[in-house]
């Protein structure tokens, strides 16, 4: 991929990369017999969904607006999940979603008393209270965590009319931590499978990352289905568009503070939240840890916040103004989170065509499109 000639700033996605992705995606798929939903939370680039609806049943959405994109450009099935639904959410929700999942039974029976003659499918949320995941923000099974339901507290409650249950307690990760997940949930709701038609296994599988063990999550999902007579569902985002995509800047300008500092026209955090709120490191094309390499900068955004900053880089040549400085796995948790803090330029939307290479840009934003969001 050249991003030369890329207008800075500017998203990037790899056709060729998301095929690749999608490839593995549809051959889990078709070894576990499964259903894998589009999590349009961490990947909403519709652009491309005539690509993705090719390989995915469908997808999962969290609001209205969510649903609505899914219905208009995705097609399949349409499955909502929120951690609560205003009476609005779900009058809107009832005629864009075929399955819509409660975060407790209190929503559930709200539904059920606005909407008795429904037939939508439903499901509930569960909380195993089992979760590896070490950030603790992100980690939905954390103490006085307000997603899902715990064991304890459907105890004596009926679940008449619920044909499902999911759970998500997993982010940027293996099958080893899903087959331990699954052995916790099957302790503690096994006995509520029986008078269920499906299970939703959530997000969080890094299917497509290299070191993945498919094979174990094949014989998981299977053994599963198998014990339980149940349809199970994932819904990856972030594994749909994993290395698919990258987030081009240019250095507007460099200046020095006990360190050579180069001030982007990408953001950490209008363009790529995820860098401060994981937080973590993203790559850089040619660029190298802090002292690895003659020439080390600190890459920061263009916005008065102080602490927009990306990371300490080296780098074989100096940096100038006008350099581009490109970020690789950019496509996921991106565009669906950027804002235009300080009234920034949202970046651009590019493919980089499979054919090929040539990258077509397929939205700019400008004015507008910040003015819009305000009155």
């Amino acid at each position: 991929m050249d991003c030369s000639s890329v207008v800075t700033p500017c998203y990037v996605c790899d056709e060729a990369a998301l095929r690749r992705n999608l490839e593995q995606l549809s051959a889990v798929r078709e070894a576990a017999g499964c259903k894998i939903l589009l999590a349009l939370k961490g990947f909403a680039m519709f652009s491309v969904f005539p690509m993705i609806r090719g390989y995915l049943d469908g997808v999962s959405a969290s609001s209205p607006h969510e649903a609505e994109l899914g219905r208009d450009y995705f097609g399949g099935e349409i499955h909502a999940y929120a951690p609560a639904y205003s009476a609005e959410d779900l009058e809107a929700l009832i005629g864009l979603v075929h399955t819509i999942n409660f975060n407790s039974l209190r929503q559930w029976r709200l539904f059920q008393e606005r909407f008795p003659a429904n037939t939508l499918q439903c499901g509930l949320r569960v909380n195993p209270g089992y979760s590896e995941v070490k950030t603790e923000r992100y980690n939905p099974c954390a103490r006085y965590s307000r997603l899902g339901v715990k064991p304890e507290s459907l105890e004596g409650e009926s679940l008449e009319g619920l044909c499902g249950l999911h759970f998500h307690t997993m982010c940027e990760q293996n099958s080893d931590t899903l087959e331990r997940t699954v052995e916790v949930f099957e302790q503690r709701f096994g006995h509520l499978l029986p008078r269920m038609d499906w299970v939703n296994f959530g997000g969080g599988h890094h299917i497509t990352r290299d070191d993945y063990d498919v094979d174990r999550l094949v014989r998981v999902v299977k053994g599963f289905r198998e014990r339980h007579g149940v349809e199970v569902y994932l819904e990856p985002g972030e594994a749909v568009a994993l290395n698919a995509g990258f987030l081009a800047g240019s250095v507007l300008d460099v200046v020095s503070n006990e360190m050579g500092i180069a001030i982007l026209d990408v953001s950490a955090t209008a363009h790529m939240p995820d860098v401060l709120e994981m937080p973590y490191r993203p790559e850089v094309i040619g660029g190298l840890p802090a002292g690895e390499g003659p020439y080390t900068y600190r890459l920061t955004g263009p916005t008065c916040l102080a602490g927009d900053v990306i990371g300490d880089y080296s780098f074989a040549e100096p940096l100038e103004i006008g350099d581009k400085v490109v970020f690789t796995d950019m496509a996921h948790y991106t565009m669906v989170k950027n804002s235009t803090f300080n009234g920034v330029q949202l970046p651009s939307i590019a493919i980089c065509r499979e054919a090929d290479g040539a990258i077509d840009v397929v939205r700019e934003f400008g004015y507008e499109d910040y003015r819009s969001r305000l009155s």
